[in-house]
């Protein structure tokens, strides 16, 4: 390396200060403090936004003593953490227009046909709707097949499959028909067609 280099000659070399420099920025608001402001703390109720300057020793006494509710009685520190629920904004109940006087028009028109927005009941309106007709219950395959051995259709209610295995019982049960045993298959059949249908709560 050649320290005799024109471009050593060129290279310029920030002079560095011994002095010492004031803290930037602000100071401690503390009284008698000369410490910088570093930290922010909320100066309290009533002053939203607002902050002091502390410094870190400084700002820490005062998050220990700091309450935000101090000097509120207890009905005040209620209503306020009912009204934070809904940000401090003001409600009116649904459908209720605090800006309009009861029975003035608006100002400005709609077309509203089914008297909703008026809060009309549709059905006392000029029109009524018909009800609607429930739709028919589907089974399950199952079911259906229970049904079938009943000798039932899938409309069959409780009280009519209650009547229908009774009936058929009666009439393939060895004891109806002199202790023949001939009809004990189909019996065992309606038996367990029975508790599929009470098993899908349908009995």
């Amino acid at each position: 390396m050649d320290l005799n280099s024109p471009l050593f000659d060129r290279i310029r070399i920030k002079a560095t200060s011994e002095e010492p420099r004031e803290a930037e920025g602000p100071a401690c608001e503390h009284p008698g403090c000369k410490a910088p402001g570093e930290y922010r703390a909320p100066k309290g109720r009533d002053h939203e936004g607002q902050y002091w300057r502390f410094c870190l020793g400084h700002v820490r006494e005062y998050n220990a003593s700091y309450n935000y509710f101090a000097g509120m009685s207890d009905n005040a520190v209620a209503a306020y953490q009912k009204d934070a629920i809904i940000g401090h904004r003001p409600t009116w109940a649904m459908g209720v227009n605090p800006e309009t006087k009861k029975g003035q028009e608006r100002e400005w028109a709609y077309v509203d046909p089914l008297g909703i927005l008026r809060g009309e009941d549709f059905r006392q309106g000029r029109r009524s709707r018909a009800p609607a007709e429930p739709k028919p219950r589907r089974h399950t395959g199952p079911v259906r097949r229970a049904l079938d051995v009943l000798g039932l259709d899938e409309a069959a209610d409780g009280p009519a499959i209650k009547a229908q295995y009774k009936a058929l019982v009666k009439r393939f049960h060895p004891d109806a028909n002199g202790g023949d045993r001939s009809f004990e298959e189909r019996l065992r059949d309606i038996i367990k067609a029975h508790d599929t249908l009470k098993s899908a709560g349908m009995c």
